[in-house]
This record gives structure tokens, C-alpha cells and sequence, in this order.
């Protein structure tokens, strides 16, 4: 006989830190101002600044209800709470090899020096509705993926166009030149992901520096959903520095990543960041977040933009596959070639040779801790 599938209930967030952070200074956009070319330039103009000075921002007023957000973080607990058997039904076939579709378990990164601390991160990673990829979900999430699907694409269109519509102006490209790009339709490895990271004993904590190591993302933006347990920190570009990201009511976290600095030749930076240990008024708790990743097509040919007059008058004409004279390499072929070294099993320390490998020619990682 099924198992009935259990409601989802309501979600609350835990209470903010009391601690005195030393939080970053981000700009906002507002995407309440695109109605006219006026505000659609001043917006363009902000954003354009954060990605290349700070590489996050925040977003506000993107059309989607609070309920709507916390509806699907309700939907992540609801999967972290099943068994671990149930869960490890949905590890992808090829994990090792960069899949990334479905459930990724914890303990797979070392995280001290002496090699005895595993992460206990777990991913769940949700692709696109658009034909291209096959959705097979455990019962809490198949019997609403009609909602998840309808979450996914609001995205798309409600946040992620007119941000593409904005990097666009600011780069004296047409309108819709990242929007042509980025189409849901057209096959790329976008996906919605729940991601856990399950508290830790304090005396873990306190021989760790930091939950994840300093990375950049390897899409086009990724969207964090606001929740309150402070942990993501961001590296300032200019001076190396380390400031913790303030969670925001009504908004949206953005980082630009690696597909929009190969793009433009490094005028725009993929942010680094890191996930650290969280204040100790918050160490009792697991930290949920809800994030989307965006990616170009996966055919699309990470060369730098010729059209742009912005990049040619500040000089940024190459890239670093382009300086090297290595192929340049299709969005498809970067996204598993560092999917495959960020899921690499138990290789992946800061303090080993992996922190710095190679992840095509003309490409290699680096250390950010």
C-alpha cells in the first residue's frame, strides 16, 4: 500500500544572528524601475557596478510572493527529512564524472588539514522542464512538480531576463543579447537545487575555518533566496578581503559567475565566496538554503564579446582560453569539466594539488582560502 505523502506545513525561518558582523556593502536593484528607458539605464548602471567591484547584489521587488519562496523551502525540509536510503536513490549515475542532476550526499570533501573532517553538505538539484532532461523525484517532490516547474520557470522570466536585459544595456549590447542565450526552451544545465547543511557538533566548529572553500560559480548568475543563518561570505575583488553577505528581507542574493567573465573577457567577475562557520548564536541549526543556477546553452562558445563597444574601449578583448591559444570550449564542455572536479570524492581539500588543477587547457583552478 502507498506511503502517504505528508503536507508540506507551514515554514518558519530561525531568528537572525545577534552578533556584530563585519557585513558586505551591497548595491540593490530594483526591478520595479524597468518601465521606462530612464530606469532602465539607473538600474543597468547599478548592477553593471556590482558585478564588476563586487560581484554580488542584491534584488528586490522580482514578482514572486514570499509564500511562493517559502513554500519551496518548506518542500527542501520536507526531502532532507527522508531517510538517507530513500535519498541515496536519487544519486546520479556518473556523480564522479560531474552529473549533477538529483541527490549529492554529504561527506564527500575534506575539510581540515589532517584529513579526519567530512562536510556534511547535501544537495538536491532540480534541471529544466523543458524536454530535455528526465525528472524522476522522490513522492514529496513528484506529486508537486507542477508547483516546482512553475517556481522554475517564474524565475527565468520574472528575474533572470530582465537582469540579462540590464547586463545587456550596461554593455551597449541589443537588449536581448543574453536573453537570446538564455532561453528556457533551448537545452542548458540550469537547475532549482535545496541544499543542507547540517549543523555541526561545537567542537567541529570549532577546528574548522570554514564549511565550504572559496569558489566562484561556473554559470551566468546564480540566485540565493534569502534565509537567515548567516555562513556565506564574499571576497571584496579590490582588496582580498573577507565580509559576511546580510540576509535581506524581500530580495534576492546574486553573484555573477564564470560563463559571464570568460564572456567578457574578465570585465565582469565571478564572485569568490565561501560558506563559513556560522555565529555561534546559529550553530545549532541546520541552514537550508534555495538557490537557482543559471547557464548559457550548453552550445554556446564561451568566446569574448566582439560587439560590445564598452569592453573594446576599456581593453578587455581576450579571454584566459583565448590568451592561451587553447580552445575555447562550449558552455556544455565547461560546465561538466568543472562539475567534474568540484565532485571529485575526497580530493577535493583546499590543501591538496586539486585545489589548483586543471579544468581544461588554459584554465586552472585556484586556491581562495
Amino acid at each position: 500500500m502507498p506511503v502517504p505523502v505528508p503536507e508540506l506545513g507551514t515554514f518558519n525561518h530561525v531568528p537572525e544572528t545577534k552578533e556584530q558582523l563585519d557585513w558586505a556593502e551591497l548595491v540593490t536593484v530594483d526591478l520595479s524601475q524597468l518601465g521606462t528607458p530612464e530606469g532602465k539605464q539607473q538600474q543597468a548602471d547599478i548592477l553593471i557596478s556590482a558585478v564588476r567591484e563586487k560581484g554580488f547584489f542584491y534584488v528586490k521587488n522580482f514578482g514572486i510572493s514570499q509564500e511562493r519562496v517559502d513554500r519551496q523551502f518548506a518542500l527542501g525540509r520536507s526531502f532532507y527529512e527522508l531517510p538517507l536510503e530513500e535519498k541515496l536513490k536519487y544519486v546520479p549515475q556518473g556523480l564522479d564524472e560531474g552529473k549533477f542532476n538529483g541527490y549529492v550526499p554529504a561527506g564527500r570533501r575534506i575539510m581540515d588539514k589532517e584529513g579526519k573532517i567530512r562536510d556534511k553538505t547535501e544537495i538536491y538539484n532540480i534541471p529544466k522542464f523543458n524536454g530535455d532532461f528526465k525528472h524522476d523525484h522522490p513522492a514529496v517532490i513528484a506529486e508537486r512538480l507542477a508547483e516546482v516547474e512553475e517556481f522554475a520557470r517564474a524565475l527565468h522570466t520574472e528575474v533572470l531576463d530582465p537582469l540579462f536585459v540590464l547586463l545587456a544595456i550596461a554593455l551597449e549590447l541589443p537588449e536581448d543579447y543574453f536573453t537570446k542565450i538564455h532561453q528556457y526552451q533551448v537545452k542548458s544545465e540550469d537547475h532549482l537545487r535545496y541544499m543542507r547543511y547540517q549543523k555541526q557538533p561545537p567542537e567541529i566548529n570549532a577546528k574548522l575555518q570554514n564549511w565550504s572553500y572559496g569558489h566562484t560559480d561556473l554559470g551566468s548568475f546564480t540566485l540565493l533566496f534569502r534565509q537567515p543563518v548567516a555562513a556565506l561570505q564574499i571576497r571584496y575583488p579590490s582588496t582580498n578581503e573577507w565580509k559576511w553577505v546580510k540576509p535581506q528581507d524581500a530580495t534576492l542574493t546574486v553573484n555573477a559567475c564564470d560563463a559571464l567573465q570568460f564572456l567578457t573577457a574578465g570585465y565582469v567577475k565571478s564572485t569568490v565566496h565561501r560558506v563559513t562557520v556560522p555565529p555561534k548564536d546559529q550553530q545549532h541549526v541546520d541552514r537550508l538554503g534555495l538557490l537557482y543556477f543559471s547557464r548559457p546553452h550548453n552550445d554556446v562558445k564561451l568566446l569574448t564579446i566582439k560587439e560590445s563597444l564598452v569592453l573594446q574601449r576599456a581593453g578587455y578583448t581576450e579571454n584566459e582560453f583565448e590568451a592561451s591559444g587553447n580552445p575555447v570550449p562550449t558552455m556544455e564542455e565547461w560546465t561538466f569539466a568543472k562539475q567534474k572536479w568540484q565532485r571529485t570524492k575526497a580530493g577535493s581539500s583546499v590543501h591538496s594539488d586539486h585545489a589548483t588543477a586543471t579544468i581544461l587547457p588554459g584554465f586552472n583552478e585556484k586556491v581562495y582560502a
